[in-house]
């Protein structure tokens, strides 16, 4: 079995390692939507910290759908060139770039929670929760918008030179909205069964896959249980997933939750099982997130064959060169960059 410093390719992707950064929203992005310097630093720092893949935080793409007035977008051209610096950078330093895109649906942001001036919208005219803005449902005309807004987003994330594209279907945004009966309740062709309600997903990653390369991957993430009754649960994303990747979607970054207003008891490594319950029945590769901290914790996952990678976020956060401290705990040779070769033979990473 491969381990956590082995190299995996994903369609004609290579990445050095197993280690992803998790999509992490930083809102700190201006009412523009263009990334910043403060973007270029923190996504490059963990590229020079030795990830393998760096995936770039959730990016609206219409400025309605975004999460928080601070998120990053790619609904227009001038997004691009601020995104190309940060994927140059990461490649100068070895390690592959993607993008999440995403629209929020009824989770879109306003002081009243919902957007703006606009009504948000959704797959059924049903809040999040109380006092949250009833959305509206999406008629026809409404999902073709959202699926080309997608495919153009797609086209420039592509001239952003990146080198993967993970749909956020996940945490009770729009398509997660639509995956999940406790928030679709639709009676038409995207409602219903699971192929009906995933519907919108599959479009989605077709509009993707028609400017979006075959050799370069393309992932989703999935809320991978509702944690609640009557919601999803991890035999219903191994059901998307195997469907999705009939549409072109290589990997299964699963996640949880998020559509209905519910926390669970996290504890290390409490959503890995989703991971290997996707990976075993849908046949796809997954990726595995959620209090995974330590290298023997990262190593094991993948040395089991629990997934095919781990998404590391906080832990990134309070230690960018994880992944270099986490090959020397593991006896791998680390790579560290010419300028920072004096620390290399530190014995262990920190405490975190």
């Amino acid at each position: 079995m491969p381990h956590l410093f082995d190299p995996l390719t994903l369609q004609g992707l290579s990445l050095r390692n197993r280690i992803m950064m998790s999509p992490m929203c930083q809102y700190v992005a201006g009412r523009d939507g263009r990334a910043t310097d403060w973007h270029v630093v923190h996504y490059g720092s963990r590229a020079v910290g030795g990830v393998g893949l760096v995936m770039i935080e959730a990016t609206a793409v219409e400025s309605r759908g975004r999460i928080s007035p601070g998120d990053l977008g790619l609904w227009e051209d001038a997004q691009i060139e601020p995104l190309a610096r940060i994927a140059a950078f990461c490649h100068a330093h070895g390690a592959a770039v993607g993008v999440q895109l995403g629209h929020a649906g009824r989770k879109a942001w306003a002081a009243d929670r919902g957007h703006g001036p606009e009504a948000p919208v959704a797959p059924s005219a049903i809040p999040f929760a109380d006092g949250w803005r009833v959305p509206e449902a999406l008629d026809e005309a409404g999902i073709e918008t959202i699926v080309a807004a997608f495919g153009r987003a797609a086209a420039r994330a592509q001239e952003a030179g990146l080198d993967v594209i993970e749909i956020h279907g996940a945490h009770g945004y729009l398509i997660s909205e639509f995956l999940s009966p406790l928030a679709n309740q639709r009676q038409d062709a995207y409602g219903g069964d699971h192929a009906g309600r995933a519907r919108l997903a599959a479009r989605v990653a077709d509009a993707i896959r028609q400017v979006w390369p075959e050799a370069k991957p393309l992932f989703v993430r999935l809320s991978c249980t509702d944690w609640a009754e009557g919601g999803n649960e991890p035999a219903d994303a191994a059901l998307f997933g195997h469907l999705l990747a009939e549409h072109g979607v290589n990997l299964v970054d699963c996640s949880s939750g998020g559509v209905v207003n519910v926390r669970p008891a996290a504890s290390p490594g409490y959503q890995v099982p989703f991971a290997t319950c996707v990976r075993s029945e849908a046949k796809v590769p997954t990726a595995a997130v959620g209090l995974i901290t330590r290298p023997e914790q990262a190593d094991a996952i993948i040395a089991s064959g629990r997934a095919d990678l781990v998404a590391l976020g906080r832990v990134l956060l309070r230690s960018p060169y994880w992944p270099h401290y986490a090959a020397r705990s593991l006896g791998v040779a680390a790579d560290w960059p010419e300028p920072y070769r004096t620390v290399a033979e530190a014995p262990v990473y920190p405490e975190n």
